[in-house]
């Protein structure tokens, strides 16, 4: 059976510059062999829960002022209609026409390049409450039997305002936070979490919840966490990788 995933997707550069979570995400794909994936991206937030039942979804590129190769960059993953209604009728969600946001491609670029795996998105309910979230990611659990591989794209640190120059050593106050979260995954105290925003250092790493949310749906859909991979970008990006087994 498949894991459910947390990853973060830190800068979109991260498609194009080869680093530690650059290179990890590139082994990772090598590893997982899915018919089809449900991403839940930060960058599509929403009240109601939407899913994305689009053919051939576009590449979406919701960013400024990044060289013009990021914005060339194209990943035409098929999409799966039949599979979006279904999570429609199953979540009561909105089936919607829309591409893949860089939440969802730039990581999956690295991870299958071939773009030949079927893409749903699921949209972010930002409203919703912390066990809401992991609710969601229970109802979407059964797909991993299905070879589905559910992944939630966030960050596991998340505020641009204090990003450093590339190679800045990480900050105290994001090591007190990743500490945290890590502690509270790996020994499974999933009450804790439902809680995060009381973490140490919570609001400062992550001024708004959506980045961070992403990881409660990856939770709900899994079961034992395993951190795959740790790094920081920015000094205070941190780049963790989780799977839900």
């Amino acid at each position: 059976m498949l894991p459910s995933l947390f990853i973060s997707h830190g800068s979109p550069m991260l498609a194009l510059t080869p680093g530690p979570a650059h290179d990890f995400l590139r082994q990772l794909g090598r590893t997982l062999s899915p018919k089809a994936i449900v991403v839940v991206s930060a960058h599509w937030a929403s009240e109601r829960l939407r899913v994305s039942a689009s053919a051939r979804p576009e590449t979406i590129h919701d960013f400024g002022g990044f060289p013009r190769a990021l914005f060339e960059c194209q990943y035409p993953a098929p999409g799966e209609p039949e599979l979006a209604l279904r999570l429609a009728r199953q979540l009561n969600a909105v089936p919607v026409e829309r591409g893949l946001d860089h939440g969802a491609w730039v990581p999956l670029s690295l991870m299958f390049p071939a773009a030949d795996v079927p893409v749903v998105s699921l949209s972010l309910p930002v409203t919703w409450s912390n066990q809401a979230l992991v609710e969601l990611g229970e109802k979407l659990a059964v797909l991993r039997a299905e070879g589905v591989l559910v992944i939630g794209s966030g960050s596991l640190t998340h505020n641009l305002a204090e990003m450093q120059a590339a190679g800045t050593p990480m900050p105290t106050w994001v090591g007190e936070f990743t500490d945290w979260i890590h502690g509270k995954l790996t020994t499974g105290e999933r009450d804790a979490l439902l809680e995060w925003e009381t973490a140490p250092k919570a609001r400062r790493n992550h001024p708004t919840p959506e980045h961070f949310q992403p990881l409660l749906v990856a939770l709900g859909a899994g079961g034992e966490a395993r951190r795959l991979h740790h790094s920081v970008e920015h000094g205070v990006l941190a780049m963790d990788v989780y799977a839900f087994t």
